[in-house]
């Protein structure tokens, strides 16, 4: 048996300074060579290339460590080190393996992140693949203790990029196993600075025995794809035994796997986290990740929640997209790329469509800019039925049937509830059912139900297996969704008792007409049910509590756009006309007066999808001329994107108007020729070469191939000798000028980007900023959404700021800098903290801090002046003036040597005074 993921063979999931928290611990020499040993004649040099990609070198070597067995001798690590392109010092990761698996199975993402630009280590964990010693589940003496020697070694290779003496740049990606271990990792070594844990566990007494019911088939699994028990430490073969024969576990054995869990060091991981978990995941639930994320956000730690759309079950493991995420995650924490897009705080996978004959689904997904958890915004569901009876089975059998644990990937069984079937099984006479009305409309559940029962037993303790169907209108075919359970165990319930059960998380969305039905079994197949007789009474205490769904608008397609641009002829004319027979609506004749007007914003609105008072945007206005080039700026969640979208008609707004050139934004409206855009990524079809995918994109326009001006578009891209390359072998930031140059195709009048310099290296980034001048310069308007404060300084004319959906100021860049209220004070000489804390305290000053060459002086609003982006430069800069000679006066009697006084000029100073004071 193998506990790797489904189609997960040769695959793994994959803070700026700021945020690391670790401490540099130097390691001797004399101390490395004594916990590394390359065994002589042991490293082997390979190269591997795809196409023109390119050439990926190898190295494998054998380590030497010690034993935590309590044997003599050592054990042997096999690893194997990856590095592509030019010399110089990179980021590292370390990228472990699943369960039952080797290095070999990350062998394929490990080349990829070498060409990305890393420095990865791979290596087979004690008692896999090549490796020896005894399996510890993660031991923090055993595996965990190599990934800290993984990491001492790192620090000598020539090509790591170092944080410190024995300290390299480095983060840790794994799935299952893999991913365990980065989070312990973390928790154990704080010279880790990023990670990216997959499918894994956080607590895994919890994982194998929910609250305190024996999950025996896969703790079985555990043990057969470990190579049996003799394969394990000692301690861990005598705990399974134990807990097995009498299937209950026992005090001993929950502390032995606790200690082995990332929850026992959770307070100490502080490094950013990506947390990858699977829907479909009887072993791993949801649950699990909930709990990681919650701990380590307590922690201060950026964290981001990505549930996708596999498991250990089964089903679709998004490798393409996640391996992207966990790059993009690496380049900004790891590489400190500010414009890395890392995604939304959460994401998750569902189903666009119907599922093929082979079980195949189509994906999309939905986002929100804040992780929701399992049970936020709960809302009551009533349920019905009476008191029910039923019995536990002598024997605990026939069991009833959720999952079949570590079948998932087998003949198509996982895919089975896409097609709308059930595996599940109970049955009669061994469980309760309590059932809803039919739904009047959809039902989005995004996270975990909650359901309070009155349970009691003729035994001393009772254990029931909860789960929650959708029921069809005729009644039949009942779906469960993901096939996950819930055990509970009911300890005192002779005398009987109330129980709050938490129902697997799920994302589930059930259609109208169809019920939920809560079925409360006696039995389960991949569990430990009490071998003797009882018989269970069961009744509602409560409605069925469901969380509430995220917004429909967070939505995006994880299709790429070449899909929507390449249907044939025919399916284009079918659309048109299905969308011309659809009812007409009254669309707002252009304004004549606006004619020559690029975009004028008024009132705009968007709500929250079900919501009646959660805006994505709220009330916002604003107008963009000719030849400037807008800086639309804000913090995540401000209502940037979704903007955007409105404007290109991707979705329709709630209230106010969007007008082009003075026609009114509707989706597919014809002004919509005259913009270019490039918002959240572009799709290209990855088998053909860069020029032959513009081509093919302007060919489906429709419009002659003369106006695409491509050899313009091609100049401004800069890809030289890699147009005629297939895009497969394309880094992100030659993808991300690929997509720009497609925006621009065609020369459109107003040109929006979103993030354009994400994936750019500084030469690039000047580049795109002098190509965004030159474009304006020419009579045409560009809108540009970007996290770079520097570069959006430096190429735009005017801003306009946002926050929480609102608008917070818009202007001229030079207004809204000289509305400040941040004077610089140049220093001839150093000042004690006592005379800074005096400078602190004088009239109209709210705080002096030191800066580079001197004082930060922040003064009140009084001092300043207005702040609004009406007050024009001169006035701006005559405030500053007299609140400059009030100040100098002050300095002077403080005796504080004054070399300069003048305003501090910067884009991200007023930035973070806006949007602070805006809350």
């Amino acid at each position: 048996m193998d506990l790797r993921l489904p189609g997960s063979r040769g695959t793994a999931a994959e803070a700026a300074p700021a945020h690391r928290t670790k401490r540099l611990r130097g390691r001797t020499a004399a101390a490395l060579a004594a916990a590394v040993a390359v065994l002589a004649g042991a490293g082997v040099w390979t190269a591997t290339a795809s196409d023109d990609a390119p050439t990926v070198r190898r190295v494998d070597e054998v380590m030497s460590v010690e034993r935590t067995d309590g044997t003599d001798g050592e054990v042997k690590i096999d690893t194997s080190y990856f590095t592509a392109g030019p010399g110089g010092r990179r980021p590292a990761v370390l990228l472990a393996h699943g369960f039952g698996g080797s290095k070999d199975d990350v062998r394929e993402q490990a080349e990829g992140l070498a060409r990305a630009g890393y420095a990865v280590l791979t290596w087979s964990a004690r008692g896999f693949g090549d490796s020896t010693g005894k399996i510890g589940l993660n031991d923090p003496k055993g595996e965990v203790a190599d990934v800290s020697r993984l990491i001492d070694r790192l620090a000598t290779l020539p090509e790591v990029q170092l944080d410190g003496d024995g300290d390299p740049r480095v983060g840790v990606a794994g799935a299952s196993y893999g991913g365990a271990v980065s989070l312990l990792a973390a928790g154990h070594d704080r010279r880790v600075d990023a990670i990216a844990p997959a499918i894994t566990y956080w607590d895994l007494a919890d994982a194998l025995f929910p609250d305190g019911v024996f999950k025996k088939l896969w703790a079985g699994y555990f043990i057969s794809s470990g190579g049996g028990c003799d394969d394990f430490e000692a301690r861990i073969c005598e705990m399974y035994d134990r807990v097995a024969e009498s299937g209950t576990p026992d005090a001993e054995a929950v502390e032995l796997l606790k200690e082995r869990s990332p929850s026992a060091v959770g307070d100490r991981i502080k490094v950013p986290t990506l947390l990858l978990q699977g829907q479909t995941d009887s072993l791993f639930p949801l649950g699990q990740a909930d709990a990681a994320a919650k701990a380590i956000r307590a922690n201060g730690a950026p964290v981001a929640v990505d549930w996708v759309a596999g498991g250990h079950d089964g089903g679709d493991m998004e490798t393409d997209r996640v391996r992207s995420r966990v790059t993009a995650w690496f380049d900004r924490y790891l590489k400190d790329d500010a414009g890395a897009d890392t995604g939304p705080a959460f994401r998750v996978s569902r189903e666009a469509g119907r599922a093929d004959s082979d079980g195949t689904v189509p994906l999309a997904g939905a986002s929100a800019d804040e992780y929701p958890g399992l049970g936020g915004g709960m809302r009551d569901v009533a349920l019905a039925g009476r008191e029910q009876t039923f019995d536990n089975p002598a024997g605990a059998s026939p069991p009833a049937i959720s999952a079949l644990p570590g079948l998932g990937g087998v003949g198509g069984l996982s895919q089975l509830s896409a097609l709308g079937f059930s595996l599940s099984l109970d049955f009669p006479g061994q469980f309760a059912a309590f059932e809803s009305a039919p739904f009047a409309e959809d039902l989005q559940i995004t996270g975990s139900p909650t359901a309070t029962v009155h349970v009691k037993s003729t035994g001393d303790d009772a254990v029931l297996f909860a789960k929650l169907y959708d029921v069809g209108p005729d009644g039949t075919r009942p779906v469960l969704p993901a096939q996950l359970v819930e055990p509970v165990k009911v300890e005192g319930a002779r005398a009987g008792k109330d129980v709050t059960i938490t129902l697997p998380a799920i994302d589930h969305e059930l259609d109208d007409g169809h019920r939920l039905r809560l079925v409360l079994a006696s039995t389960d197949l991949g569990y430990a049910s009490p071998a003797a007789a009882a018989t269970y009474t069961v009744s509602l205490k409560g409605d069925l509590r469901v969380p509430a769904p995220l917004s429909d608008d967070s939505a995006d397609a994880l299709l790429p756009s070449w899909v929507w641009w390449l249907p044939p002829a025919g399916a284009l004319v079918a659309l048109a006309l299905l969308l011309t027979g659809r009812r007409r609506t009254a669309t707002p004749a252009p304004d004549p007066e606006l004619a020559d007007v690029p975009l004028t914003i008024t009132g705009l609105s968007k709500r929250y999808a079900k919501s009646s008072d959660r805006y994505a945007v709220k009330d916002l206005s604003f107008r963009v001329e000719r030849g400037q080039v807008l800086g639309l700026l804000g913090p995540n969640g401000a209502g940037k994107t979704t903007t955007l979208r409105m404007l290109m008609g991707l979705i329709r707004p709630d209230g106010g108007e969007i007008r082009v050139f003075g026609h009114a934004i509707r989706p597919g409206a014809p002004v919509l020729s005259r913009v270019g855009a490039f918002v959240e990524g572009a799709g290209f079809l990855p088998h053909l070469s860069g020029r032959e995918n513009l081509e093919l994109y302007w060919r489906a326009t429709g419009r002659p191939a003369e106006d695409a001006h491509l050899d313009e578009a091609l100049e401004i891209a800069g890809l030289g000798d890699a147009l005629a390359r297939a895009v497969r072998t394309y880094s992100q930031g030659m993808r991300q000028r690929l997509a720009i140059a497609q925006a621009m195709l065609g020369l459109p009048d107003l040109l929006i980007l979103d993030e354009p310099t994400n994936g750019l290296d500084p030469p690039q980034i000047r580049e795109m900023r002098e190509v965004m001048i030159r474009y304006a310069a020419g009579g045409r308007t560009v809108i540009v959404s970007s996290h770079l404060l520097s570069e959006v300084e430096q190429s735009c004319t005017h801003l306009v700021v946002m926050e929480r959906g609102r608008l917070v100021q818009a202007g001229a860049v030079r207004e809204i800098i000289g509305a400040g209220d941040t004077l610089l004070v140049g220093l001839a000489s150093e000042v004690a903290d006592p005379v800074v804390e005096k400078v602190a305290t004088l009239p109209g000053v709210v705080s002096a801090e030191r800066a580079q060459g001197g004082l930060l002086v922040r003064l009140a609003p009084g001092e300043a002046g207005p702040t609004d982006g009406e007050a024009v430069a001169t006035d701006a800069e005559v405030l500053h003036s007299a609140a400059a000679a009030r100040l100098l006066v002050e300095l002077v009697r403080l005796e504080v040597p004054v070399a300069s006084l003048g305003p501090h000029r910067r884009l991200e100073d007023a930035f973070l005074t806006l949007i602070g004071g805006s809350g």
